[in-house]
């Protein structure tokens, strides 16, 4: 049993809340690792699967200034597409992930493995950003933990 998912459900049950994901390198992932879970009905509300950056303008309202300026993997744009799919749903808190999981498309400013999450709750929204190692299904592996021990920890 997924005993992080477990202690998401438990806190979020104390609350009466749903959870709404968003995700780009992940694809899915963190949304899948909670609907592993028997029950996960209950408290995942839906998700966003916005891999393209005129998905995230289009689905979540990530302003397009933020990518053109910023970039699709950066703090702002994981903290509006958090913020983006919290008002798109009926949940009370929204993660995010965005990130370069590899092999190609990193740089010297933004490497393979650079990942930002989000979460958001109406009281506002957090970012945290990681570097990961390892090949893209590792990297998108590491990136599925971090965003859910991201919502445990707001949630604290």
């Amino acid at each position: 049993m997924d005993v992080l998912v477990l202690e998401i459900f438990e806190r979020l049950k104390q609350r009466g809340w749903m959870i709404a994901v968003a995700e780009s390198c992940t694809a899915g992932l963190v949304a899948a690792r909670i609907a592993d879970v028997p029950g996960a009905s209950d408290f995942l509300d839906r998700g966003f699967v916005t891999y393209s950056n005129q998905a995230k303008m289009e689905m979540l309202e990530v302003p397009p200034v933020l990518i053109e300026t910023r970039g699709a993997v950066s703090a702002e744009v994981a903290e509006a597409m958090a913020g983006g799919a919290l008002r798109a749903s009926r949940a009370k808190i929204a993660v995010s992930v965005t990130g370069i999981a590899g092999p190609g498309g990193g740089s010297d400013e933004k490497p393979v493995g650079l990942v930002h999450i989000g979460v958001a709750t109406w009281d506002g929204a957090q970012g945290f950003v990681y570097r990961f190692d390892g090949d893209r299904a590792a990297i998108r592996r590491q990136s599925v933990e971090a965003a859910l021990e991201c919502v445990r920890a707001v949630l604290a």
